[in-house]
């Protein structure tokens, strides 16, 4: 049976009503984004942050195309196991599809309402998911419930608001950057930093919470990351103002050839024990 998600927000959080193209290019993008030294940063900090052991059983809540899945697994070995959920058929296919043989169960699941029984898992890595919920703090408690007591949870997100370019004409990074918070709603926004308040609010100790500002010095580079610089991203994608597109990428062109590019953007990396 197919989980039912009434938990949703943003178009990401059901990918798979997607049109087919829009899902092919954003199981690239995460592909992409796995190999990004600034991402690759993040997750070492979150994965210092979850302290996975040997023979433990694990749970990526939104796992994507499964690259933190199969890394996970290589660290919890043969007598532990990976849970990679997501509630995309689509992503869950194409992750395994990528399947090396390691100890990672696919699963099609809500993060708001886990098919798992209570205290199941060791510990729970959540990245970049809770920004497109209606109700992240469901999903959070559910994290805890499935938790064994002294299991940690990390939670990975974004916050938007940090989101800055230089090196752009001044009136389209404006322009771009309040067309881009329009889209978003405050709990979206400013997820990254409220995710350490909510695992307080979940009941959790030995809390950290660790900012992270990623550097994109190139336009390449930011594309990786960010949407509203990724020229491949079709017209419609809802990313520009009415009008702005063009404009904008030629400036970015302008800014990458003469070496004046640059964007910067914080994910929050926050742990606690349960």
């Amino acid at each position: 049976m197919e989980p039912v998600q009434t938990h949703t927000h943003t178009p990401f959080a059901d990918v798979d009503a997607m049109p087919a193209e829009m899902i092919t290019l954003l199981i690239a993008a995460l592909e992409a984004m796995s190999r990004h030294p600034e991402i690759r940063r993040v997750r070492q900090i979150a994965h210092d942050a979850l302290r996975p052991a040997s023979g433990q059983r694990l749970l990526d809540a939104g796992c994507g195309g499964g690259d933190v899945a199969r890394g996970l697994a290589a660290e919890v070995g043969p007598d532990g196991c990976v849970v990679a959920l997501d509630f995309s058929a689509s992503t869950i296919e194409a992750a395994g599809r990528r399947h090396d043989g390691s100890p990672v169960e696919y699963r099609l699941g809500d993060v708001c309402a886990l098919d798992l029984p209570d205290d199941s898992v060791d510990g729970v890595w959540c990245e970049r998911v809770l920004q497109h919920l209606d109700r992240p703090d469901t999903a959070v408690a559910e994290f805890a419930r499935v938790t064994r007591p002294g299991g940690r949870i990390c939670l990975i997100d974004t916050d938007w608001d940090s989101l800055a370019f230089d090196g752009l004409r001044e009136d389209l990074s404006t322009a771009l950057l309040r067309f881009s918070r329009d889209q978003f709603r405050r709990g979206q926004l400013d997820m990254g930093r409220s995710l350490r308040r909510r695992l307080l609010g979940a009941g959790l100790t030995d809390l950290q919470a660790v900012p992270v500002t990623c550097f994109f010095g190139t336009p390449e580079s930011a594309a990786v990351v960010l949407p509203m610089v990724n020229p491949d991203l079709p017209a419609d994608a809802g990313m520009w103002p009415d009008g702005l597109r063009e404009s904008w990428f030629a400036e970015v062109d302008r800014a990458g050839a003469a070496g004046e590019f640059l964007a910067v953007l914080t994910l929050w990396v926050a742990a606690g024990t349960v």
